[in-house]
């Protein structure tokens, strides 16, 4: 028969836990309503802006610009991994390390030379258990990643791009869909994909059903473009780090809700042994005294 004292002692300690596991779950989910509210307003920004590409192009201006050009030959590529510092967070870390070594072995296998760059100590860790070199590490990143910080880092790989140490950068992270849908992608920035591969926006026909083209530009639409490409490529950046932290508190939240539900279960069914086995030596203790009364009658 199981040890009464020892079914309550871990009994007490599950719920301990289970009191930790819920309160993660409830940090986890305030911490995903903001990063949610700052996501969906850098993607509205970051859909205008390209909006704003695409009517330079609808305008018949050829788009031309240093980050835009294709390389025929991709010599050096950089490979930029978003992961998390923290773990408890189910298989986040896992998939965007899976889909990241993908890649690697893709470039690898092509014959460029790789530059290799990771976000969050878990990314950091598995690499180094891997036996895997890190060029660049950050590890200042949590749940608000800040335009600044990341702006920093897009503007040295937009200078690696132009100044030509860098043909091709691919970013790993975790893509938010929904909230219940979020999956490891890699998403190539660079070369900064062409805006006119996009739909544009209906802002009136003209006689051949296009975009209207008449547009004024000042003081002149080169210049417009020297500030308008380099902007978006960093808000698209500064997106990716917004997605991958939306992305880990929603995995974080149900791992930490699956886990409170499991302690919950664990509770239940220690429950019924610790009172069985109460029960038990109840009736055990009673067995006895009823065999000593009788042995004093007798």
């Amino acid at each position: 028969m199981a040890n009464i004292r020892e079914l309550d002692k871990r009994r007490k300690s599950i719920r301990n836990i289970r009191k930790i596991t819920r309160t993660m779950e409830l940090i986890a989910t305030a911490r995903f309503k903001k990063a949610m509210d700052r996501a969906a307003a850098a993607s509205d920004y970051t859909e205008r802006i390209t909006q704003i590409v695409r009517d330079l192009a609808a305008a018949g201006l050829e788009v031309t610009h240093p980050l835009l050009a294709e390389r025929p030959q991709i010599n050096v590529a950089n490979l930029l991994m978003l992961t998390s510092n923290r773990g408890l967070c189910g298989g986040y870390n896992g998939a965007v390390i899976r889909t990241a070594m993908q890649r690697r072995q893709e470039l690898s296998d092509a014959g460029s030379r790789l530059t290799f760059e990771i976000s969050g100590k878990r990314g950091i860790s598995a690499m180094s258990f891997r036996g895997i070199q890190v060029d660049e590490s950050y590890t200042h990143f949590e749940d608000e990643p800040a335009f600044d910080e990341v702006s920093i880092i897009a503007d040295r790989l937009m200078d690696d791009f132009i100044s030509g140490r860098m043909d091709r950068l691919d970013v790993v992270y975790t893509k938010f869909i929904s909230s219940s849908k979020q999956i490891a992608v890699v998403e190539t920035l660079l070369p900064f994909s062409q805006p006119s591969d996009g739909p544009p926006e209906d802002d009136g026909a003209g006689e051949g059903g296009g975009p209207k083209a008449d547009y004024e530009f000042l003081p002149s639409a080169e210049s417009i473009l020297e500030e308008v490409v380099p902007a978006s490529f960093r808000v698209k950046l500064f997106k990716c780090f917004l997605d991958a932290a939306v992305s880990e508190q929603i995995a974080r939240m149900i791992a930490m809700k699956s886990a409170t539900e499991n302690a919950g279960e664990i509770i239940k069914q220690l429950s019924m042994t610790f009172n069985r086995a109460r029960q038990s030596k109840i009736t055990q203790e009673i067995m006895e005294i009823i065999g000593g009364v009788e042995a004093l009658e007798g």
